[in-house]
């Protein structure tokens, strides 16, 4: 298939000003959808999705370089399609009106909770999986009946100009609209006036984010990162339990938010680790990092970024296992596995996103869940094991954004469990149920009746009064 030519024009601030109030005056003019109009929008994405997934799998891997187009497929169209199914079968459920019980002091009062769209929702999308990432969240945001402007990432212009494609064709300009543009353009779309804003990048740019929707006040959904660590227990299936670790690893390269940061594995495990690593890398990716189902580094500069990550720990006395050549024209880095760590090395301290994972030996399960909790909380843990005493000890005594038992990043293929950090790695969180509530308002009502004995507590106080109280307070 012949390359996108990527042509995406950068928005001022007066055009993305404009694309803003005609959502708005389009969200006030509807302010609540129902059902059938949420479903049909869902369902046109859902064909649109069908209609140019060829376009967006040539286009990632141009922006990438080279991206696998099967992964591209599996981990990005597919759950968009998967997600947009899920809604549009729970939709109805979801909407309905929430019943509440009411204190008996206040019968015959009835109460209920009404979710209404909260109005125009802003989302701000990351280069590693740029489809995915502005989709999911427009399907959250679409369900609960929002107007949306999605602002894409400069790294993946092709991408960019593609998604911009698809949605000019599925949506008109005054219920969904993406923009391109750089760094400036989404210090202005940040700063806009949201009835809520989602972002998912690194924890720096999170901080500026918050900082520009502090401003107005406007709520967020921040997706970050951080270091995610895989603990392996003494009672792991190693060959399994190895592969399926890397396997979470090595799709994309490494660029996955949730994928494994770090391996805390029994001391003296660690060279039984890299001797299966090699089994399964050749078994895998036989030639390593090159052929079609291995991806590329983004850009140079990440690129750059993790072999100057690689030096530094090689300076530092690491020892480092390279299951592979580097291949820097293609920006292709093998698996590269590190032993022997200082504390305050760079590859402990940042989190990593490229395919290389530090080995780091524990003496007991409660040295390796201090470590887990002596450090931000991450995005994402990955216990492996066969003891489900130990597997729940270490849920119960470490805080994620999310956990998965003997395997890797199928937490998030999960439609049905809500994805979202906590802490320095997020907060809030959207998926299934719970994305369409983060983009709704709970709504508390109250039905009065025509007769209410609260009329009794109203003054004048007297006798009345002073008994009901009494009994209130009794209670």
């Amino acid at each position: 298939m012949a390359e996108l030519t990527v042509d995406t024009p950068t928005e001022t601030p007066t055009e993305l000003e404009a694309r803003f109030q005609r959502l708005r005056q389009a969200s006030r003019a509807l302010a609540l959808p129902d059902t059938h109009w949420r479903r049909s929008r869902l369902q046109a994405l859902e064909a649109g999705i069908r209609a140019h997934g060829d376009a967006l799998v040539a286009a990632v891997s141009q922006d990438f370089g080279h991206r696998s187009a099967h992964e591209t497929r599996l981990l990005e169209l597919f759950p968009c399609l998967e997600a947009t199914r899920h809604a549009r079968r729970h939709l109805k459920r979801w909407m309905r009106p929430q019943r509440r019980p009411v204190s008996p002091w206040l019968w015959p009062a009835r109460a209920r909770v009404v979710l209404q769209p909260l109005g125009v929702v802003g989302i701000v999308v990351p280069w590693n999986y740029p489809v995915y990432l502005a989709l999911a969240p427009l399907i959250g945001a679409l369900a609960a009946g929002n107007r949306v402007m999605l602002k894409l990432s400069e790294h993946t212009p092709a991408t960019s100009e593609a998604l911009i494609r698809l949605l000019a064709e599925v949506f008109p300009s005054d219920e969904v609209v993406a923009v391109g543009g750089d760094v400036a353009v989404a210090r202005v779309f940040t700063a806009l006036p949201w009835d809520h804003l989602l972002f998912t990048g690194s924890t720096g740019v999170g901080r500026e984010v918050m900082r520009a929707a502090a401003e107005r006040l406007t709520p967020v959904t921040l997706e970050l990162g951080g270091k995610s660590p895989a603990i392996f227990g003494r009672d792991a299936r190693w060959e399994s339990a190895v592969e399926r670790c890397l396997m979470g690893k090595l799709f994309n390269a490494g660029q996955t938010c949730i994928a494994p940061d770090y391996v805390l594995l029994p001391a003296g495990e660690e060279g039984r680790f890299v001797e299966i690593a090699r089994r399964v890398v050749a078994r895998r990716y036989p030639r390593m990092p090159a052929g079609a189902d291995y991806s590329s580094i983004i850009n140079a500069a990440q690129f750059q970024r993790l072999e100057n990550l690689l030096a530094e720990a090689r300076q530092r006395g690491a020892s480092v296992t390279m299951l592979g050549e580097v291949d820097r024209p293609a920006r292709r880095l093998p698996l590269t596995l590190v032993q022997g760590l200082p504390e305050d090395c760079g590859l402990l301290r940042e989190e990593i996103f490229g395919p290389v994972l530090p080995l780091i030996g524990y003496a007991s399960l409660d040295e390796a869940i201090d470590h887990v909790n002596d450090r931000p909380r991450p995005l994402a843990l990955y216990y492996f094991g066969e003891d489900q005493h130990q597997a729940d000890r270490v849920i119960r005594n470490t805080v994620s954004g999310g956990v998965a038992v003997n395997d890797a990043l199928l937490q998030v293929a999960v439609e049905d469990l809500p994805f979202g950090g906590v802490g320095p790695s997020g907060m809030g969180e959207y998926h299934g149920r719970e994305g369409f509530e983060t983009f709704s308002k709970k709504k508390s009502v109250l039905y009065q009746s025509r007769f209410s004995t609260t009329r009794l507590l109203y003054p004048p106080y007297g006798r009345w009064a002073d008994r009901i109280i009494s009994l209130m307070l009794r209670r």
